[in-house]
């Protein structure tokens, strides 16, 4: 498999390690483009949450709380954003399952949240097309 992150898991390629557990590697973006990014990716190759089992989702979810939590107790953090993205359309560039983790501080001027430009169809039909119950 020529996966990145499979290849950061089994140790082909380096990375900066924040957190790791049986289930779960947490490591520095190499982007360095906001203090303190970091990719919260499950060991198991899952290509995005649409396809990953509940076990190894609840896992990472464990993780990403733990790191959070770190980073708000012990790192002078104030915050944290969680960042995904699932398929090409959404925005996924690496085909293998991972979250974000952005901490924050009071006015960083950091723009985590997008930018949208309003929904196309009025709230009803949308409510009706996406309601499960």
């Amino acid at each position: 498999m020529d996966c990145i992150f499979c290849k950061i898991i089994s140790g082909e390629l380096p990375c900066f390690k924040v957190f790791e557990d049986e289930y779960t590697l947490v490591i520095m973006d190499i982007a360095n483009d906001a203090d303190g990014h970091m990719l919260a990716i499950p060991k198991k190759h899952t290509e995005n949450i649409l396809d990953c089992d509940t076990n190894t989702l609840n896992h990472l979810i464990s993780a990403i709380k733990k790191v959070s939590n770190h980073c708000v107790d012990n790192c002078g953090y104030d915050g944290i954003n969680l960042l995904n993205a699932n398929n090409e359309s959404a925005g996924q560039s690496v085909p293998h399952f991972h979250i974000h983790i952005i901490p924050r501080k009071m006015n960083d001027n950091i723009n985590a949240w997008p930018a949208f430009i309003g929904a196309e169809n009025e709230l009803q039909y949308n409510f009706n097309k996406l309601k499960m119950i």
